[in-house]
């Protein structure tokens, strides 16, 4: 992995062998910073792609919540309007109301 410099900027890639000043040296550079201006803007186009997911995902979030919240400011509202004896128990099922007497056992063996 590079390092990258502290204040954030993107270095040029530099060659270990400097070339001799010629129309082909000269043409090689441009080259090469075509390629590089193409790669730039290929990654920032992948960025704005990537900005644009979080965008929109977050959007969907927000009505998400905002949808949940209605709805448990209903159930508060609507909590106080039911009597005692109407509220129905927590953490039971049907099968937990059966009596015993219903319920037949069976055994496997492996």
């Amino acid at each position: 992995m590079y390092r990258r410099s502290a204040n954030g900027q993107i270095r040029p890639k530099i060659s270990t062998m400097p070339r001799q000043q010629s129309e082909a040296a000269a043409f090689l550079d441009i080259y090469k910073l075509v390629i590089e201006k193409k790669r730039l803007q290929q990654e920032l186009q992948g960025m704005e792609q990537r900005r644009q997911q979080i965008v929109d995902r977050l959007a969907v979030l927000e009505t998400q919540v905002s949808t949940l919240e209605k709805a448990a400011h209903q159930l508060r509202e609507d909590e106080p309007q039911r009597s005692s004896g109407e509220r129905k128990p927590k953490g039971r099922s049907k099968e937990a109301e059966l009596p015993a007497e219903t319920l037949e056992t069976l055994f496997l063996e492996y």
